[in-house]
């Protein structure tokens, strides 16, 4: 099959991308690095204005996004990740707040168009088939939505099953590019993140099925789970730290009642032994985002524990994880489709897991967000709260058990000050100075 597919470059390739035209990028590891230069180079021949490019965490260059490119690309993205953070916090990108599970949902509702589909792909089996290897999510809808697919023939790009898989005929134009896939490599915990890791393990129960994020805490999380027995994975993504719990059996998904003995995922960010792990593996389950984050999916398995981190919270259980202040620093992604999913999973537990205190020594809990900060996780949504001094469930609990209840987890040395700030909100009421103050 392989032989039969018309090649053709990626200068070529991109000629069918007008002004004004909509792109969608396939996202995180998986970016068509090829084909966004080639594109690039268009616009800067002068040969293309207004262009909306789209899509969610993309790892690597953005080279649309700078501000020589006003003007030519227009960034409105799913999610602000690291590599246009800036241009995006100083207006010349912008940010489309949705939940992950419904990124899908803007092209086949039609709220966004899509013109054009950009992808990358691993090689066609002997039936024509492909798969979107490590990243889904958004993409299979702007592959089905799109007026014209390109997609990018990558050796490296692994097999994964599930939705990941399309067939070649739904691919109007060929680019053969080998090229690795952007690996993470992610740093061992520090003392505090490997605390959080803990705590956060403490309440992870046998037969849990579990949703984690990236980065040095969901590490510290796996790190902590040698012992436990029967986990499951349903989750967004999942990168190197599952690995050796599959590998000595701790999970096996047996307690799963929704795709049993398999994990569940929309897309994969981690090394090359990740990527190589979901190469025909018939274990992972590589989904659309509008089934991994349905919350209604989700509850569907007992015992589902999500852990998500967060920015800033304040004392009455309100989560701000997009942004600081006015500055976007991320977006909503799938912490609200995961922490309600798990609050309706039967056994289930929702978790916000994160340090009392910043790099800089500020304090992540406060008597009030910043100003400007956007709520992703409201105080009606909240249940678990883990810093490295200990876990509070703060669901049932009034406005100000909730005060006292992050106070003890709060650094130590901010909690006078908190404690301070909640008696002048609530002080009025003898039984919170009696609590809080002995009196």
């Amino acid at each position: 099959m392989f032989n039969t597919i018309k090649f053709i470059t990626p200068q070529e390739a991109v000629k069918v991308v007008r002004s004004g035209d909509h792109v969608h990028l396939s996202s995180v590891a998986s970016v068509p690095h090829v084909l966004v230069r080639a594109l690039v180079e268009r616009g800067e021949a002068g040969e293309l204005k207004d262009v909306h490019i789209h899509h969610l965490h993309t790892e690597g260059e953005a080279l649309y996004a700078t501000p020589e490119m006003e003007g030519v690309f227009q960034l409105d993205s799913f999610f602000v990740g690291g590599n246009v953070r800036s241009i995006t916090q100083k207006g010349f990108a912008d940010y489309i707040p949705v939940f992950l599970s419904e990124t899908q949902k803007l092209y086949r509702a039609g709220v966004l168009p899509c013109n054009v589909a950009m992808i990358q792909v691993s090689r066609p089996d002997k039936y024509g088939y492909v798969s979107l290897g490590t990243s889904v999510d958004a993409t299979l809808a702007a592959v089905e939505c799109a007026d014209t697919v390109i997609a990018v023939v990558n050796k490296y790009v692994p097999f994964a099953l599930g939705d990941a898989v399309i067939h070649s005929s739904q691919i109007d134009l060929f680019v053969e590019h080998d090229a690795p896939l952007q690996e993470e490599v992610f740093a061992e915990p520090n003392e505090v993140e490997t605390a959080i890791g803990k705590n956060c393990a403490a309440l992870v129960e046998d037969g849990a099925c579990l949703q984690m994020g990236i980065g040095a805490i969901p590490n510290a999380v796996l790190a902590q789970l040698g012992n436990h027995k029967n986990l499951g994975v349903h989750t967004e993504m999942f990168a190197d730290g599952v690995l050796s719990l599959f590998e000595n059996g701790i999970i096996n998904g047996m307690n799963k009642k929704l795709n049993k003995g398999k994990m569940v995922s929309t897309f994969i960010m981690g090394s090359k032994k990740v990527y190589d792990f979901v190469d025909n593996n018939p274990v992972v389950l590589m989904k659309d985002v509008g089934y991994t984050n349905d919350p209604f999916v989700i509850a569907q398995n007992p015992k589902v524990t999500a852990i998500n981190s967060a920015i800033q919270l304040d004392i009455t259980g309100q989560v701000c994880a997009d942004s600081i202040g006015t500055r976007f620093y991320s977006g909503v992604g799938g912490q609200v489709d995961f922490i309600y999913g798990a609050s309706r999973s039967e056994g289930g537990k929702a978790i916000i897991a994160m340090p009392s205190i910043t790099n800089k020594g500020v304090s992540k809990i406060v008597p009030t967000l910043t100003e400007g900060a956007g709520v992703v996780t409201t105080r009606a949504h909240i249940h678990w709260v883990v810093t490295e001094y200990g876990a509070v469930n703060l669901y049932g609990r009034s406005l100000q058990e909730r005060a006292r209840m992050l106070i003890s987890i709060a650094h130590p040395s901010v909690r006078e000050e908190l404690d301070r700030e909640a008696f002048n909100r609530y002080g009025t009421h003898h039984h919170y100075i009696k609590a809080c103050c002995g009196k």
